[in-house]
């Protein structure tokens, strides 16, 4: 099996196979991926076409439902739920000053945390909620569950590519903080240049994430000279980004690179993207194979959960309205 990186020149984003080859060529070409410009694309990792056909169409029968449907179940305070378009703005992106919210509207779910485990009712620890809608919630946990075994095997040569054992990264990831989002774009709007993004330019908080997008296009990733990058469909592949945590536990080797989206295909956009993120309560502080005398660490070590929240806090409406009862 050919294992190297496949750079197609109309899109400019690796393309990394998991089929065949070793762990350590894999590795070779993830840290290769994430040192250049921090995102490709991955193909061939075991994830049925089935269920991705499902997830996207479970999307799309909840996007279709009528508004007063979806409310019913809106975001709860452990982030969770349905979100309505332009209700988050992302006030800590890096590279651009957002004042218009995203004109976009979602679905999400996290790991689920039952009420007897100790955990509950920290900050999101607690209970997805779900629509009235028949077989939404299997279509979603089946594709959920793939991703996040996927994301568990993915752990392994992501360490090798850090010189690190195997094993390294297992223990951040026993009670891993996970979201799937079903997001749904309405048309750009192009007689009004102002108007919003779909999703303005932002890092994502974590460790990595994993998108599958419809055809529509519409994402781009920044470059590290400011300009923009298309990532566009790809028959079966999934975008994969480093996000906040992962740049910082690698002292910056790896970029957590800004992106953006704006849905000029003329019609709706589905997205699904997967956010697989370490442990709340995880400490993250630079690894010691990606530093040296010659490359001090850039930042001091950092609580997951806090870091996470302060973001949370600062891009959802809902989050500063009074507390209710999940």
């Amino acid at each position: 099996m050919d294992t190297s990186v496949d750079v197609t020149a109309q899109q400019g984003l690796p393309v990394i196979s998991f089929a065949g080859g070793s762990e350590e060529a894999l590795a070779r070409q993830l840290d290769q991926a994430f040192s250049t410009i921090g995102f490709c694309y991955f193909r061939d990792i075991g994830v049925d076409a089935a269920l991705v056909e499902g997830v996207f169409a479970a999307s799309r029968r909840f996007h279709a439902m009528p508004r007063a449907a979806k409310e019913a179940i809106a975001m709860n305070r452990f982030h969770r739920g349905y979100m309505a378009p332009k209700t988050s703005v992302i006030q800590t992106s890096s590279v651009a000053r957002v004042t218009k919210p995203n004109n976009s509207e979602s679905f999400m779910l996290m790991h689920e945390v039952a009420p007897e485990d100790p955990r509950f009712g920290r900050p999101l620890d607690g209970p997805n909620l779900w629509p009235d809608l028949a077989g939404f919630r299997e279509a979603v946990t089946a594709y959920e569950q793939a991703m996040h075994a996927f994301s568990l095997r993915l752990l392994k040569p992501l360490a090798l590519a850090l010189g690190l054992p195997r094993d390294w990264f297992a223990p951040y990831f026993g009670q891993a903080t996970t979201f799937l989002r079903l997001l749904h774009y309405p048309p750009h709007d192009m007689t009004d240049p102002e108007a919003a993004f779909g999703s303005a330019p932002h890092t994502d908080y974590g460790f990595i994430t994993i998108l599958s997008q419809d055809d529509s296009g519409g994402l781009e990733v920044r470059r590290k000279d400011g300009t923009w990058l298309a990532a566009p469909p790809l028959p079966g592949t999934w975008v994969v980004n480093v996000a906040d945590m992962l740049s910082r536990w690698t002292n910056g080797r790896w970029q957590s690179t800004p992106h953006r989206v704006t849905n000029l295909s003329g019609g709706d956009r589905y997205s699904c993207p997967y956010f697989f993120d370490m442990s709340m309560d995880s400490i993250v502080e630079v690894l010691p194979t990606c530093q040296g005398p010659d490359r001090p660490a850039q930042w001091p070590p950092v609580r997951y959960g806090d870091y996470l929240m302060e973001r949370l806090d600062k891009n959802y409406a809902y989050r500063q309205q009074p507390e209710t009862a999940a």
